[in-house]
């Protein structure tokens, strides 16, 4: 596994952790004539807040992925990682205003 895709199965995870957030993460597969961009490594895949994938596709074959998400998770995890927890957007109307 080269470089690129070593990011790509890191950095989406760390989004969804860091913004407590579910995420689609789509990739293509095969290669783009004429451009020889090299060869693409699909693994599309989602991830949940907690940074866990829970579906991902194929390396090789063209698919359409599809998964359920408990949306419930985001106040879950949002309500345990002090970032979101103690948090007071009231504060922000001076730093926010026009």
């Amino acid at each position: 596994m080269g470089q690129s895709q070593y990011l790509w199965k890191l950095e989406q995870p760390a989004h969804a952790v860091a913004n407590g957030y579910f995420m689609g993460c789509i990739n293509r597969v095969g290669e783009e004539k004429p451009w020889n961009l090299g060869r693409f490594y699909g693994t599309s895949y989602f991830v949940n807040p907690l940074g866990q994938i829970i579906a991902c596709a194929s390396e090789d074959k063209d698919e359409l992925l599809v998964t359920e998400f408990d949306l419930d998770l985001i106040d879950q995890v949002r309500g345990k990682w002090q970032f979101y927890r103690d948090r007071r957007p009231e504060t922000y109307g001076e730093i926010t205003a026009p």
